[in-house]
C-alpha cells in the first residue's frame, strides 16, 4: 500500500501528477491494472453567486495527516493499492485545479470506491476552510456540496 499526499499553493496540472505517479509505479503497473481519477476545479459560481477567487486555509501538518489517514483507510477498506492526493491551499481562481485524487487497484470497483471515499473524506473531514471573494464581499463557505446527487434532479 502506498499513499502520497501534497498540499500546494501553486497551480498544478493534475494530469502531469497522474503521469508522474504512473512513471513512479514501475513494476506495480502490471499488478494493478485499474485506475480511478477525480479532478475538481474551482467553479466561478457558488449558490448562484459569481465567485472571483477562493482562499483555502489549512492546519499545517494536521491537514496532510488527515488526508493520508483517509487515503490509507480507503485503500484498506476497498483492497486498493495506491493513492495520490493533491490539494490546493492559499488563493485559487476559477478554472484552476483544486484537488486530485487518484487510486490504483487490481479491479475497477476497488479503484472507483476508494477514490470516492477519499474525495468525500477530503471534502467533509479534512481540516480545510474556504473563504470566497465575491463582488459583494468575502464570506466563509459553511458547507460543501453533497457527494451523491439524485440523478433525476441533477
Amino acid at each position: 500500500m502506498s499513499v502520497r499526499v501534497r498540499l500546494t499553493e501553486a497551480p498544478f496540472d493534475p494530469w502531469a501528477e497522474v503521469a508522474e505517479a504512473e512513471r513512479a509505479r514501475g513494476a506495480a503497473r502490471a499488478a494493478h491494472g485499474a485506475a480511478a481519477v477525480f479532478v475538481g476545479a474551482m467553479r466561478d459560481r457558488n449558490e448562484g453567486v459569481a465567485v472571483e477567487s477562493m482562499f483555502l486555509e489549512h492546519y499545517p501538518g494536521m491537514t496532510e495527516r488527515e488526508m493520508a489517514r483517509a487515503a490509507e483507510a480507503a485503500l484498506v477498506r476497498w483492497g486498493a493499492a495506491e493513492a495520490v492526493v493533491v490539494h490546493r491551499v492559499g488563493e485559487v481562481r476559477p478554472g484552476e485545479a483544486l484537488v486530485l485524487v487518484a487510486v490504483w487497484s487490481g479491479h475497477r470497483a476497488q479503484a472507483f470506491e476508494a477514490c470516492r471515499e477519499i474525495m468525500e473524506a477530503v471534502k467533509h473531514r479534512v481540516p480545510l476552510w474556504k473563504r470566497e471573494r465575491r463582488a459583494d464581499g468575502e464570506r466563509w463557505v459553511e458547507r460543501n456540496t453533497p457527494g451523491r446527487m439524485d440523478p433525476a434532479g441533477a
